[in-house]
């Protein structure tokens, strides 16, 4: 599958991956800033999500596949991977499909482990806005109000609706919520075990509850050449809440 991205820079490349309900914009400002710093930075859309093409079949194998035909289109030599969340796992699906295609990895806020399914309150709101009866942002966001309280992820989702037909005033999500919804436990499983020698960064934020002490254990079993970083304030979604730590953090894996 062709994946919709955004390019910045030159020099060696640096792909970076959202996670679930993402797109490749979330992470503009921080593409930019690597681009300046002497990187040639692609922020891809995976697929279901953002400008990337819809299908039914979604699941880290294939995603892992999309990222593969991404840097053999592009003639990518030695790239690093980072990914956050969804993009994390997908990251790690493709480390143990493509060993010794990337040169670093960074693995933000996720582990390899099987998650219960946590997002049902989201899915909920997702599918209680129905666009053939609301015309504004406004009234979508009265509708997530009464399932979603913490107003940053309200606001994340938000960003994903457009103006699918401006004639009739039609909106919809940019991801494929009907995919999403039924291939949802998809991206709660865990990555089989393997060992990759492949140098790794992990960011943990300090208060996010995704990556647990036995997790950092299964780290340093699958990734020998690893290190932990935990950024202090952050929840997962550090890039966002700590942009400045994170990019740090980052530049400094990238550049030693």
């Amino acid at each position: 599958m062709k994946l919709a991205f955004r390019e910045f820079g030159q020099g060696q490349p640096l792909i970076i991956l959202h996670g679930l309900f993402g797109q490749s914009d979330n992470w503009n400002t921080h593409a930019k800033n690597f681009a300046e710093k002497g990187l040639r930075v692609f922020a891809i859309d995976q697929r279901n999500h953002g400008l990337s093409p819809h299908s039914d079949i979604w699941n880290y194998q294939v995603m892992a596949d999309d990222l593969k035909e991404f840097i053999d289109e592009h003639r990518l030599n030695d790239p690093i991977l980072l990914g956050h969340s969804m993009g994390g796992k997908t990251v790690m699906y493709f480390e143990l499909k493509y060993p010794g295609v990337a040169s670093k990895i960074i693995i933000a806020d996720i582990s390899a482990s099987a998650y219960p399914p946590h997002h049902q309150d989201v899915l909920a709101a997702l599918k209680a806005v129905d666009f053939t009866k609301i015309k504004t942002r406004k009234e979508a966001e009265a509708i997530l109000n009464e399932y979603i309280k913490d107003f940053g992820t309200k606001q994340f989702l938000l960003k994903n609706i457009y103006w699918k037909d401006p004639e009739t005033n039609l909106m919809d999500w940019r991801f494929n919520l009907k995919t999403i919804n039924a291939s949802y436990d998809n991206v709660c499983v865990g990555v089989p075990e393997f060992v990759s020698e492949v140098k790794t960064l992990i960011i943990k934020g300090e208060t996010s509850h995704y990556i647990s002490g036995k997790d950092r254990e299964d780290f340093k079993k699958r990734f020998p050449h690893s290190a932990l970083v935990t950024l202090n304030g952050a929840g997962h979604w550090v890039h966002a809440e700590k942009p400045k730590e994170f990019f740090e953090t980052v530049l400094q894996f990238i550049t030693n």
